[in-house]
């Protein structure tokens, strides 16, 4: 376990430079920045925020904070760059006008109604992988169950064929790794050919689809082709960024859920039998896996106009870092936040952010962490982790690489 840092040494923490142990466990560095710099200016100008009730009102306010990321990532894509049109054009980094338009047709494509007609196929394919471990000595959680399951969910989403998913997963981690605050140069140049790639295998599927339209009741990336009425098109660069969108924002998020909730109850034996006496826990243990582990620890908005947080006056053109995964273990919000307890009410955690950029798959990726989770435990009860788990190595969403177990 990393120790946290002295407060004079927290009150130098940089984000783009972390600390040794940070990457590793942020933890401890989360509630030092808590208790001694909630709000901390860094050496690039940019400023760490990590009050849960500040990233509340940050969140809910898009008058003041922006989504837009063209100023932050023209120096750090290139401008006109594979990198800088996805993140720029994506649902995650849009304001209205475009932000109301995608995240319309998205909400439209996931409702209630259509999450529920998903859930046969989730077991189905949860089942599947089950079936395939049946017998093994070791698996892979990460590898063999956590990370197939999202690709498989989104790629029916999208209607993508089976046999074309092979690169999915790969080009969503090179494109989401360029999002992490300090790059490689090779980090970048895979980002960029991967978004090169996508585009290529999109253009052609969305071709194909247009031929042939699918079920907009069903297919999502019909329903993006055809829009909600004329004034809500998307242009064809808009269609096909928002696609490699929804399978970024639900794959790697997803895989981490399931994932570190799997190594929490390993971790945690204690609150793994209450939920094995009580499975009805399962949808309160979810959302206490998305506050102790966030798949995502990080977000960022830009100030409009200057403003006021904690008595800093932050300028107009200021890149905030909105610490999610300090937020989760706010003491002023969650009693004993270092606490894993899967009964934990009330749970406001900020997993999917908040206001109008909540996370619009929120519905969805709770039903696959549920379903996955509750029925990895009742296959395998005796499952246990074994030496050798590979940390994801991203300060940005956290998850493993691999995740080594015996299944019992």
């Amino acid at each position: 376990m990393t120790q946290p840092q002295t407060a004079p040494d927290i009150l130098n923490f940089d984000l783009a430079n972390p600390p040794e142990g940070f990457v590793e466990d942020p933890f401890p560095f989360y509630d030092a920045l808590l208790a001694e710099a909630p709000i901390l200016q860094q050496p690039d100008g940019s400023v760490l925020i990590c009050r849960h009730a500040d990233l509340d009102r940050i969140y809910r306010d898009t008058t003041s904070f922006s989504s837009d990321k063209k100023a932050a990532f023209a120096p750090k894509f290139g401008e006109g760059s594979p990198l800088f049109e996805h993140h720029t054009t994506s649902l995650v980094f849009s304001d209205p006008p475009l932000h109301t338009r995608v995240r319309k047709i998205m909400t439209s494509a996931l409702t209630p109604r259509a999450i529920g007609r998903m859930e046969a196929g989730l077991v189905e394919t949860v089942d599947h992988l089950l079936d395939a471990m049946e017998g093994r000595e070791e698996v892979d959680l990460i590898e063999d169950f956590a990370s197939t399951i999202p690709i498989q969910i989104i790629g029916n989403l999208l209607d993508v064929p089976m046999e074309e998913r092979g690169p999915l997963r790969d080009w969503s981690l090179a494109i989401l790794g360029a999002l992490e605050p300090a790059l490689s140069d090779e980090e970048l140049e895979r980002g960029h050919k991967a978004v090169e790639e996508f585009k290529a295998y999109l253009t052609d599927l969305i071709a194909r689809r247009r031929a042939q339209r699918g079920d907009p009741e069903t297919d999502v990336l019909t329903r993006l082709i055809r829009g909600e009425g004329a004034d809500e098109q998307l242009s064809e660069i808009e269609l096909i960024q928002n696609c490699i969108f929804i399978l970024n924002a639900g794959h790697e998020t997803t895989t981490n859920l399931i994932g570190n909730g799997l190594a929490l109850l390993n971790d945690h034996p204690d609150q793994r039998a209450r939920l094995q006496a009580d499975p009805e826990l399962i949808k309160p243990a979810v959302e206490e896996m998305l506050r102790m582990r966030s798949p995502n620890q990080l977000g960022n908005r830009e100030t409009t106009r200057m403003v006021e947080i904690g008595g800093l006056e932050i300028p107009r053109g200021t890149n905030l870092h909105l610490v999610i995964g300090a937020a989760n273990r706010d003491p002023e919000v969650f009693e004993h936040p270092e606490r894993f307890d899967i009964s934990r009410k009330p749970n406001r955690h900020l997993a999917f952010a908040g206001g109008p950029h909540v996370c619009v798959g929120l519905t969805l990726a709770r039903l696959e962490g549920k379903i996955a989770i509750e029925r990895f435990l009742s296959r395998f009860p005796d499952y246990n982790l074994l030496p050798g788990r590979v940390s994801g190595g991203r300060m940005r969403f956290r998850g493993y690489a691999h995740l080594p177990a015996s299944l019992g």
